[in-house]
């Protein structure tokens, strides 16, 4: 998750956060976000367990069901909160307007001739996925609106399309040291032993880039799957199936993350030859250069202005064409409307998150943990331990910055305070671990933005991606078991 995170702890923060930190609620702190899993994959209705979640938080914090209105007024007025859904309505608008234009049908035809199979359709949504490395929101937003025409025209399921998404997504920008990742793990690691500049923590985060065994298992698969070397298996071969025998992208009864209004828009008459280069080429032109050549310069992508440009470029454009400037504001309402869905989900994911903070659930799973630290032990446990928090919290920036100051000093003094294989392999686990969570957790916003953006259920995208991110993790523990026994 790259913009809900706490400030990167220094000086007496960092030896604050090491301490034993005030534990009052044991057990019941796992409680709302294990209640808001299970009561999704049980029902399949993603926003009431999410609720249930949250008035179990509340009630076991011990502020009564009043305290749900103020739990969700703190969520959706927090700043990230606000971020992510005015980035979500800019996405919306200008998802409607590419529709409205013509140029997404235009597009596809065009790549339906290049691209003459599923396999190719996959591959290219990959190496697409991986291009947008420098940020884990940007990169399901933009592959998605992309993709969904062709992976429909190919018969590929959206759940298939939300797997791709989400795996060249945060697992990819955890393996590149000029992502923001990168920056912000660095800045946990000053500090720690040797490690005492920004310049040295960045060449520790690139020595832990090979030993990231989830993140490169995880990316790796999506390309082995799309290439058919891997085949389909669990929920996710039977999603494939219903898509290429019933010519069903959805199935049955699903409720995908974008409403009707937004999908179902038709092209306009007014625009009898779709011009691919202006309503289609430049916007997506647009939000590329400002979001890339922002993060190049400043460090920072500009994601909320490159989608706000690139809306108001196409709905200028739309203006040019013919449309009524009445005509082209419906639009744009009706793209709002679109995105509805994904919102009522981000603000109750939002405030589990903030109940899971309240009751320190983090904390407890990490101090419950403390007594089976090992040398040998220490990169599996700190990747399962992280994977646990971000999964249950659906952050992997906040498993951060609890998890780096526990384990990292640990892996030093195991190390007698050097730079060794140990350390890296530690920090590449914990990066790693928190990678899981962000990456197939229900209430992760990457995931979410995932289902969002290829049109997808929310459960159904949970379901069927599970079984393949279970699989990189199993193999990435065994791989830090063998590294903690070399």
């Amino acid at each position: 998750m790259e913009v809900s995170h706490p400030p990167i702890p220094t000086g007496t923060e960092r030896s604050t956060a090491i301490s034993d930190p005030p534990i009052e609620f044991g057990l019941w702190s796992l409680v709302p976000a294990l209640l808001a899993v299970v009561l999704a994959f049980v029902t399949r209705e993603a926003v009431f367990s999410l609720l249930v979640a949250c008035i179990a938080g509340v009630l076991i914090a011990g502020d009564g069901l009043l305290g749900v209105p103020d739990l969700l007024q703190r969520a959706m007025g927090d700043a990230d909160f606000v971020w992510v859904l005015l980035v979500e309505i800019s996405i919306g608008v200008l998802v409607a307007f590419l529709l409205k234009s013509g140029a997404t049908g235009q597009f596809t035809r065009l790549m339906q001739h290049r691209l003459r199979s599923a396999r190719g359709v996959q591959l290219f949504g990959w190496l697409l996925g991986m291009l947008i490395f420098f940020s884990d929101y940007f990169s399901p937003l933009l592959t998605g609106p992309v993709m969904r025409p062709l992976t429909d025209r190919a018969r590929i399921s959206r759940e298939k399309l939300a797997y791709i998404c989400d795996s060249t997504s945060a697992p990819m920008c955890v393996l590149v040291p000029l992502s923001a990742w990168a920056v912000y793990i660095a800045g946990l690691l000053v500090g720690n032993g040797p490690i005492g500049d920004t310049t040295a923590a960045l060449g520790v985060f690139a020595r832990s880039i090979g030993l990231n065994f989830y993140a490169i298992l995880a990316v790796g698969m999506v390309g082995l799957i799309a290439a058919g070397v891997l085949p389909e298996f669990g929920p996710m071969r039977k999603a494939e199936r219903r898509a290429r025998e019933e010519n069903l992208p959805l199935a049955k009864g699903a409720t995908p993350m974008m409403a009707v209004e937004l999908s179902d828009i038709e092209p306009a008459a007014q625009i009898t030859k779709p011009r691919l280069l202006v309503n289609f080429a430049l916007p997506l032109a647009t939000v590329v250069c400002v979001a890339l050549g922002s993060f190049l310069t400043t460090g920072k992508a500009r994601i909320l202005e490159a989608f706000m440009l690139a809306a108001t470029v196409s709905g200028v454009a739309l203006w040019l064409q013919g449309l009524a400037m009445k005509e082209v504001i419906a639009v744009a309402t009706q793209g709002i409307k679109g995105v509805t869905p994904a919102v009522i989900l981000l603000g109750l994911a939002f405030a589990i998150k903030l109940i899971c903070k309240d009751l320190h659930t983090a904390e407890y799973v990490i101090h419950s943990a403390g007594a089976w630290l090992t040398p040998t032990l220490l990169p599996a446990l700190a990747f399962g331990v992280c994977a646990f928090i971000s999964f249950s919290t659906g952050t992997s920036w906040g498993t951060y910055a609890i998890a780096i100051p526990i384990f990292v000093p640990l892996a030093l003094e195991f190390s007698d305070g050097g730079l060794t294989m140990l350390v890296y392999g530690t920090v590449a686990a914990v990066a790693g671990g928190g990678v899981f969570g962000d990456h197939c957790s229900p209430l992760s916003d990457t995931t979410i933005l995932s289902s969002f953006g290829a049109a997808s259920d929310h459960v159904d995208h949970v379901k069927t991606q599970l079984p393949y991110a279970a699989t990189a993790a199993t193999g990435a523990l065994v791989l830090y078991i063998l590294l903690g026994l070399w």
